[in-house]
């Protein structure tokens, strides 16, 4: 029996392969089409490990499988070799990492090359290429200029937001954006300065600058997510991480929950990966119960018996009447809002907000404190303001400052 040269047979068909782009997919083609990708490697000094063919040699049978099937197969194959692994991979070998990349690219190719897999080589893809990552940035572009709007389920130009704010201000605007936006007028806005309307606009821009508490590493010089630390230190070189306060690029995803949560139903992926999904994206379910609300005890005097606002006219009422109070406040208010607004107070406010069966001036949730204004508003209810606090301190346990 002759031998099996295997050096030598897959040394040759392999070259044919290469020469011939036995595995390239077609754009014009009347077969089926059908698309097989693998994760990308990050390209690291040590070639592949035992994790890469693990996963590769599976999804290239599955692409050789549908090829013989009849169908026209797009198995891609690229490198994840933009960011932190092959910063900190430059500066551990004092070597700048255009050229370490490359070297460890060619070393992979060969590694690769050598297993046997279909990949379409034609279409290789590096996020370390400026053809690459230019539609990285493109879309970072894309959502910074952008708002979600509320009414309609979708993103739209912040060109028209600041139309709409031109011309009616933000108080019919149901948007996505920052808890603490205060309402305006359109011309409020219009005698706004530039500055004023760019801080605004970040409120409800899909990408914002937020200060919020990071996982921080100073050797890396970085951001680190959850699941790249392992027992307070960075997974990649094992260096102390603490949590601050930074500011930071953010995304307003949890616009996008519900619709991230339907798409889920929509696409074929293991139940397990799709409520880890589901748990990731954290959408909070409640529900809205109707009660009869029945009429009010006679008072002592003989009199209707006082009534708060269980009504839901009556509430209708007083939150229009909130509304139009945010645009016009009295004198008290708009001193109080300026201070409120411009400072960093480490705690949001928020203007003319509902609690429990009251409306008040203003009110800091975190910090359970009601602020009350001894403006033109006040001096007509004095009686309703004193039932006001005793409730609101008693029963709720806010604290009220008048």
């Amino acid at each position: 029996m002759s031998k099996y040269h295997f050096n030598d047979i897959e040394a040759k068909w392999q070259e044919y392969w290469a020469k011939n782009q036995t595995f390239k997919a077609e754009n014009q083609s009347d077969k089926p089409k059908y698309y097989v990708l693998d994760m990308f490697p990050y390209p690291s000094g040590a070639g592949l490990h035992v994790g890469h063919p693990l996963g590769y040699i599976a999804s290239d049978i599955y692409a050789r499988y549908k090829r013989h099937k009849g169908f026209n197969v797009l198995h891609p194959q690229g490198y994840d070799s933009f960011g932190l692994p092959a910063e900190q991979y430059a500066i551990q070998t004092g070597q700048h990492p255009r050229k370490t990349t490359d070297e460890n690219i060619a070393r992979y190719r060969q590694q690769l090359d050598q297993i046997g897999f279909s990949f379409d080589w034609s279409r290789e893809v590096r996020t370390s290429d400026p053809e690459y990552y230019k539609w990285t940035q493109w879309i970072f572009i894309q959502l910074f200029e952008s708002w979600y709007d509320r009414s309609e389920d979708k993103a739209r130009p912040i060109s028209e937001l600041i139309s709409l704010f031109t011309s009616e201000g933000n108080t019919n605007v149901d948007a996505a954006c920052d808890d603490n936006v205060a309402l305006f007028s359109a011309e409020q806005w219009n005698d706004f300065s530039e500055e004023e309307k760019h801080q605004i606009l970040l409120q409800y821009r899909l990408t914002y600058l937020a200060e919020t508490e990071v996982n921080w590493c100073p050797q890396l010089g970085t951001v680190l997510a959850n699941d790249e630390i392992v027992n307070g230190v960075s997974e990649r070189g094992g260096y102390p991480v603490v949590r601050k306060k930074m500011k930071q690029w953010s995304m307003r995803i949890t616009a996008y929950a519900q619709r991230l949560l339907d798409g889920l139903e929509t696409i074929d992926w293991p139940q397990p990966l799709k409520d880890s999904q589901t748990n990731w994206i954290g959408r909070s379910k409640g529900a809205s119960v109707r009660f009869k609300v029945l009429p009010p005890a006679p008072s002592s005097g003989g009199g209707d018996g006082y009534r708060l606002t269980g009504d839901p006219k009556i509430i209708k009422m007083l939150l229009e009447k909130a509304k139009e109070m945010r645009k016009n406040p009295t004198a008290a208010e708009q001193k109080l809002w300026e201070a409120l607004r411009n400072k960093q107070l480490g705690a949001k406010f928020r203007r003319q907000h509902p609690v429990y069966k009251f409306i008040v001036d203003f009110v800091c949730l975190e910090k359970k404190l009601i602020v009350e204004v001894d403006g033109d508003i006040h001096n007509f209810q004095l009686e309703e303001d004193e039932l006001r606090t005793l409730t609101l301190s008693e029963k709720k346990g806010f604290k009220v400052i008048r």
